[in-house]
């Protein structure tokens, strides 16, 4: 085993072992194996896991007594207490080490910049402190979660659960609407999701399920597969185009981006949920989708309240307010009351929509001006980029090595595709502010953190726990003898040291 509960022995023992001038050996399949079931899954995880499944599903929606409650909110701060009582069960040396967390931290300033000298600081305030909050202590806390290559998969088959649960609820319990003018049904309420919502979060879990079942034993792969058909039978349902052209875009990476997968895998993958997806597909659907091919006869180019009209308007208000933007979650505000179709409206006019964005990054960037865009596009096309730069520092062997090298080769495949499902799906509806985009970096982060543990093990040739690096990095032998030593040693670690 890999993790901390893994090892015996005291401060000096493991030090020693790193140290050891003596040639790397060869590890029994049967230690060196990636176990998730004998994971540390405390507390703080079991925390965090719950709440990426109410995150990310919706399911306590489900049960109306919840509601009042606010089970995210409440599970939020139960996982924050879980950790500052367990600090160390966390690991905090790569926190400012990759990039996704100081974005995500850009971005948190940010909005209460935005809030500061925007349009309705009661408005800004209020979404940061019940929402945006919320997802930013998830984006961290998974970051420091994350101590090793088990933590990170378990968060993953969170993500991958919580999709196949939003499929289910979907598929049995969402009401269909009935065939509208165009002659296309799709789900009518999603909760706080629409239907375009639920498309952009399961294309996410679409690729990380992809992953999942490549890194499982046989029943991890039938819970994957079975995912995989449900979010295929969800995208039609959902009857959205911006889904469809992610979708598309998601079965692209998976046929070009994993070059070290068969082509014959490549594309029953992609198959799997199309097959599903035209199966499924209810009345009008396709010949929605075909509209696709004809933009300029779509009602979003032609409307004044279409999308390409609000596109306008959004960089009206980026350029009105290119330091700071009109404020977080004050876009419908700004339709309302100082678009250019308010400014002019008399009684004789028809109402004025206060409209979201329809565009995550429009939504960036006209909320929070030009730093805002800057910091979640480059967040956008980090989760892509950190795990492709990965790829190509692992050495090729990691492919067919051990169940954790072959994980880890499996991730730097996997994530970007997920990151490219979220930023073009993510074109099409207003998810600047939600989750699924800052789960995809702390995850990029997590990786980037069990790689460089991996590749260090792999040159000193005897299985170390990823957490005891950092300590190895002092080249100290000798035990702290100071109590301020010992708490020098544990917070850089985020472990316990045996003294």
């Amino acid at each position: 085993m890999f993790g901390p509960s893994s090892v015996h022995g005291g401060f000096v023992s493991r030090h020693a072992a790193i140290l050891s001038p003596t040639p790397p050996v060869a590890l029994p399949a049967a230690v060196d194996r990636l176990d998730v079931s004998r994971s540390a899954f405390d507390s703080v995880r079991l925390s965090i896991c719950l709440l990426v499944l109410i995150t990310i599903s919706r399911i306590h929606q489900h049960f109306s007594f919840l509601r009042p409650l606010r089970p995210a909110l409440l599970l939020a701060v139960i996982a924050v207490f879980a950790a500052l009582a367990n600090r160390r069960s966390l690991r905090a040396d790569h926190l400012w080490k990759t990039l996704p967390p100081r974005l995500i931290l850009g971005l948190a300033i940010m909005s209460c910049i935005s809030a500061i000298f925007g349009i309705s600081l009661g408005g800004s305030a209020t979404f940061i402190l019940f929402e945006y909050s919320k997802v930013i202590v998830l984006a961290f806390l998974l970051v420091l979660a994350i101590r090793n290559t088990r933590d990170l998969l378990v968060f993953i088959w969170a993500y991958v659960v919580s999709a196949g649960v939003l499929s289910w609820l979907s598929i049995f319990v969402f009401r269909m609407s009935r065939p509208s003018n165009d002659g296309l049904a799709r789900i009518l309420n999603g909760y706080t999701y629409d239907a375009n919502d639920i498309g952009v979060v399961i294309l996410i879990g679409l690729a990380l399920s992809l992953l999942t079942y490549q890194a499982s034993g046989k029943t991890g792969r039938l819970v994957s597969a079975t995912i995989m058909v449900g979010i295929g039978i969800t995208l039609a349902k959902t009857g959205s185009r911006g889904a469809f052209i992610g979708a598309i875009a998601t079965g692209m990476g998976v046929l070009f981006l994993l070059k070290a997968v068969s082509l014959p895998r490549r594309l029953a993958y992609v198959l799997v949920p199309a097959v599903a997806l035209s199966v499924a597909a209810p009345p009008g659907y396709w010949t929605q989708m075909l509209t696709i091919l004809s933009p300029k006869q779509d009602y979003n180019w032609t409307s004044p309240t279409g999308r390409r009209e609000l596109f306008k308007h959004g960089m009206a208000y980026m350029w009105s307010y290119p330091l700071t933007g009109i404020g977080v979650d004050n876009f419908p505000k700004a339709e309302g009351t100082i678009s250019v179709r308010a400014i002019n409206w008399d009684p004789s006019m028809a109402g004025i929509k206060w409209s979201a964005p329809h565009n995550s990054f429009l939504e960036a960037a006209a909320e929070m001006g030009l730093p805002g865009i800057i910091l979640f596009g480059t967040l956008v096309g980090a989760t892509i980029m950190i795990p492709i730069r990965l790829r190509r520092k692992i050495p090729r062997g990691w492919a067919t090595g051990n169940p954790e090298q072959r994980f880890l080769s499996l991730a730097t495949n996997y994530l970007p595709i997920a990151g490219i499902g979220f930023a073009v799906s993510g074109f099409f509806v207003s998810f600047a502010y939600s989750d699924p985009i800052y789960i995809l970096g702390a995850f990029s982060a997590g990786l980037t953190a069990c790689v460089a543990d991996r590749l260090a093990r792999d040159r000193i040739g005897v299985m170390v726990p990823p957490s005891t690096l950092v300590e190895s990095r002092a080249a100290q032998i000798t035990a702290p003898t100071t109590t301020r030593e010992w708490r020098s040693r544990r917070w850089a670690t985020g472990l316990p040291h045996a003294r």
